[in-house]
């Protein structure tokens, strides 16, 4: 999942990317809310983590503006402010989750994996279709029930195919939520992380939708 990081203290910031991109995650970062504005509102993320004590706009101004722009990815609010009152108006401003610092990075990833399961309608950790489960906490793959060696960007291709089955994701998308936004996307390179996905994976797992992209489907439903 592509996550953006708007934290302003480096330390942090830089404990939080390590620990997201540990569980295959692609993350974005900004230092100051007039970046997190900007990138939460011409990039598409999967969630934020919103620090709220930022420099040149804060934190829940960014939020609302997010909100208005119509930006609906799942926000939670990393802040020092406890206060009840300031969670409220957290939560009135748009956010869907709080977590107040100091927090455990376990704690912080576990609300992390409950918003996206929010997102992609899923009521468990782990991801089925057919044959192949993606277990999001420990980010393997297994294949009835026995593990499967994949790159972490192969795994970050499946996960979002396999959040969104039978829908049809293309290249574009799918490169968008691989690779950082500073480095260089190359769309065609999805064709061999896909291609190397079909070797692993069981026959007739991902289809190619001609001039549209791929879509993962029950490889079992479709020898009935």
């Amino acid at each position: 999942m592509r996550i953006l990081v708007v934290e302003d203290e480096p330390t942090l910031q830089a404990q939080l990317v390590q620990a997201l991109t540990q569980v295959s995650h692609t993350v974005e970062t900004a230092s100051d809310g007039l970046n997190a504005r900007h990138l939460g509102e011409v990039e598409d993320f999967d969630a934020a983590i919103l620090d709220l004590g930022l420099p040149v706009i804060d934190g829940l101004t960014v939020l609302r503006a997010w909100r208005s722009a119509g930006r609906t990815m799942p926000v939670m609010i990393l802040t020092a402010r406890s206060a009840w009152h300031e969670k409220v108006a957290g939560m009135d401003a748009g956010a869907d989750d709080y977590l107040a610092k100091p927090f455990h990075m376990e704690e912080l990833l576990a609300r992390l994996r409950a918003l996206l399961r929010r997102l992609g309608n899923q009521s468990s950790a782990e991801w089925q279709c057919g044959p192949i489960r993606l277990d999001t906490r420990q980010a393997r793959v297994l294949i009835d029930g026995q593990p499967l060696a994949v790159t972490s960007h192969e795994f970050k291709i499946l996960s979002l195919l396999m959040q969104r089955v039978g829908e049809v994701l293309s290249r574009t998308e799918l490169s968008e939520h691989i690779y950082p936004q500073d480095s260089d996307r190359d769309s065609n390179t999805i064709e061999v992380f896909i291609g190397r996905l079909r070797k692993k994976l069981p026959p007739a797992s991902i289809e190619t939708v001609r001039g549209l992209g791929y879509r993962i489907v029950d490889p079992t439903r479709q020898a009935e």
